[in-house]
């Protein structure tokens, strides 16, 4: 996972414990003022919020704990890789795309990175400039060129 990643899950658990866990928290007890919580649909709603936040809370912890930041001094700009910025041509259509290939939980599509486990990472890894690869997408078959690779994005 880059530092990027890492630092911006570290936010967002903390924008969850320190945030959002104590607002629901205070909607629980707001609504178990109100009495009998056997019909009190604003308590169940509260207690299911909270159980989804304390899933998410969970699973970020959880990734955090096995997460690995990599030290891009010792990454090999020649080939696709981990954090490897690539610059790719769609051979069926001559369109061009730069990607960064990144941990799946940094994955974003919109902010051009894509997943290491997505079938167009997997198949460009270990390639190098001037590679053509045939990708197998749900869509089909696509057939990609490596125009350039660069370490990180």
């Amino acid at each position: 996972m880059s530092q990027e990643g890492y630092d911006k899950l570290v936010a967002e658990l903390r924008e969850l414990e320190t945030v959002e866990l104590p607002r629901v928290r205070d909607a629980i007890a707001e609504a178990r003022d109100k009495g009998d919580l056997s019909e009190n649909f604003e308590y169940h709603a509260a207690k299911r919020e909270q159980g989804r936040l304390l899933s998410r809370i969970r699973f970020k912890q959880r990734v955090l704990a096995h997460a690995r930041v990599m030290d891009m001094s010792l990454l090999n700009g020649d080939v696709v890789q981990l954090l490897s910025r690539i610059q790719i041509t769609n051979m069926n259509n001559n369109m061009q795309m730069t990607y960064t290939i990144v941990s799946p939980h940094e994955a974003d599509m919109r902010a051009g990175k894509i997943s290491i486990k997505s079938p167009i990472a997997q198949s460009l890894l270990n390639h190098k400039v001037g590679d053509e690869v045939t990708v197998h997408v749900p869509a089909g078959l696509l057939k990609l060129r490596i125009d350039s690779v660069e370490i990180g994005g």
